[in-house]
């Protein structure tokens, strides 16, 4: 007949075994989804047709974006719009006009994220035809009246076009910079001119 401290070693040993196991499964278990909702990208509210003027310091209209749907979303306070339209006015040149299917607005709002389709359109002057461009993505600076991409980008004016890769825009100096493989045909002011 065995005694009873034989039996401890043999359960003392499993007991022990138990508890590390219950260990390891405590240490490297992944920590579960909070079902408080705030890891959740929902919508906190959705405004349809929006509007937004935004003002110089001087209180000049500075520029427009319009929207069919815009969506804010608390937990990244970002805004997603659809079917956005964005109008840059300043006094003396001419209007610069952006679309897109879609954008994303940053929470402090002096980044907008064009994506799918983007339309870039620029008055005429009295010497310059209306510019036209055509993009896949485009990425605004609000304030600073700039933009970037580093897709393609096609670009007419009248008679002349311009195609390349990567684009820096600066609408106060009016100036467009495509970063690599441009190549493009341009009509001569002179040629048209001559009879």
């Amino acid at each position: 007949m065995k005694t009873w401290s034989t039996a401890v070693f043999p359960i003392s040993v499993l007991a022990v075994l138990a508890g590390l196991s219950f260990w390891l499964m405590r240490a490297t278990a992944l920590p579960e989804a909070g079902s408080d909702g705030k890891d959740r990208h929902d919508p906190d509210y959705i405004i349809t047709q929006m509007e937004v003027r935004k003002l110089t310091k001087d209180g000049e209209l500075q520029y427009v974006l319009t929207g069919d749907e815009a969506r804010h979303y608390p937990d990244d306070d970002s805004t997603d719009v659809t079917r956005p339209h964005l109008t840059y006015l300043q006094p003396g040149k001419p209007k610069l006009y952006l679309s897109a299917r879609q954008a994303q607005i940053s929470a402090d709002g002096e980044t907008v994220q064009l994506d799918g389709d983007v339309r870039l359109r620029r008055d005429p002057t009295a010497t310059r035809a209306a510019l036209f461009g055509h993009m896949p993505d485009l990425t605004i600076r609000t304030e600073e009246e700039t933009a970037f991409t580093a897709s393609p980008v096609r670009f007419t004016q009248g008679a002349s076009r311009l195609e390349g890769v990567g684009m820096h825009l600066d609408n106060k100096t009016q100036t467009y910079v495509l970063q690599s493989r441009a190549t493009g045909q341009f009509e001569s002011r002179k040629a048209k001119k001559k009879p």
